[in-house]
């Protein structure tokens, strides 16, 4: 096959192929499958060459070979970061149903925070050539964004709406809203109703976490104090809710409010208030993000954020379902937006 021929292959399928693996390499198709197979009579030089293209292209082969480049498939990849998180559940519930209405089945992987663990799936889910992916959020290694890129695949991000300077969000589609505008929402809220000590506490430290800690930062602006963020790397739970609570009063005991970055550190916290006989909120505000299930259950209700998860595994299977069948999208980026839900606890 002639070079005109590879780029003409790869223009129909948007797919990179082993002939333009090769040509990056500067040896023959036949070389180049020869050095992925690891034959020893290829040279090592050339064998590092064709890796080395493998990696800048995304490359992903198809070791079944069964169908031609062009086949379609009835399969959507999402990868979410757990399925324990109430937040994603909801989003993956809605995302299903609608890919299942328009005849595509669902191949789900956790990614549990861990970029590589992404990559790794990526890898495994594109050798068996699925029709689209739904990916969570924008933090993912630059071999991943290759896979992505390099694999021809409809392609939609969920949960946020920024990607940064590096990979603007215009240039991808994606379904969410602005975590750093929910965070900050939520700080200038408790500061309007009097709160001056707001202390910050979160878990896990993922890139949506990270972006809410920018805009508590933004909202107190002058009257931010290092010393009132207790960051924890560890999953969130009750129990970390909990312990974190115990942190804040008795490192920061002026702190006059708590803003935790998911409702189950809240409402650990809150229970936690109650063992210990901490009022809240005449003690301490504590507030959440997510709305999750029981919050308004609690002892005081917990305030939170409400995000639209659900919404957005609607919006971003349908988007999908419309880039897979080669339809133009109205938006590339769609931002749902938040709610304030403000009940006792602040």
């Amino acid at each position: 096959m002639t070079p005109l021929t590879a780029t003409k292959r790869r223009r129909a399928t948007g797919r990179v192929t082993l002939h333009d693996v090769a040509q990056a390499a500067g040896v023959s198709p036949i070389t180049a499958s020869r050095a992925l197979r690891g034959e020893r009579s290829v040279a090592t030089e050339l064998v590092e060459r064709v890796t080395a293209a493998v990696a800048q292209l995304g490359y992903v082969p198809d070791p079944a070979a069964r169908a031609l480049a062009s086949a379609r498939s009835n399969q959507v990849v999402v990868l979410i970061p757990l399925l324990s998180n109430g937040l994603f559940v909801d989003l993956l519930d809605a995302a299903q149903r609608t890919l299942l209405a328009a005849g595509y089945q669902s191949l789900i992987g956790v990614t549990h925070y861990h970029p590589e663990e992404e990559e790794a799936l990526l890898r495994t889910y594109l050798m068996n050539r699925p029709a689209g992916l739904i990916v969570t959020g924008f933090d993912r290694t630059d071999a991943a964004r290759a896979l992505i890129e390099g694999s021809g695949i409809p392609c939609v991000h969920v949960m946020e709406n920024r990607a940064g300077p590096a990979l603007p969000s215009s240039a991808l589609h994606s379904v969410g809203f602005s975590q750093q505008a929910a965070g900050h929402a939520m700080t200038a809220e408790l500061m309007r109703r009097g709160y001056r000590r707001i202390a910050f506490a979160a878990a896990q430290l993922d890139p949506r976490t990270l972006q809410r800690v920018e805009g508590y930062r933004a909202a107190l602006g002058d009257a931010h104090d290092p010393a009132l963020e207790f960051m924890d790397a560890a999953p969130s739970s009750f129990a970390l809710g909990a312990a974190l609570l115990d942190r804040v009063l008795a490192q920061a005991p002026d702190a006059d409010a708590i803003f935790f970055n998911n409702d189950d550190l809240a409402q650990g916290a809150l229970l936690q208030a109650l063992r210990i006989g901490v009022q809240v909120p005449g003690r301490v505000a504590v507030v959440g993000f997510n709305d999750l299930t029981g919050g308004d259950q609690m002892l005081p209700p917990l305030s939170t954020v409400r995000t639209p998860r659900g919404d957005i595994g609607l919006h971003a299977a349908r988007m999908l379902v419309a880039l897979m069948h080669g339809e133009a999208v109205p938006e590339r980026c769609v931002d749902l937006g938040f709610e304030l839900v403000l009940r006792e606890s602040c």
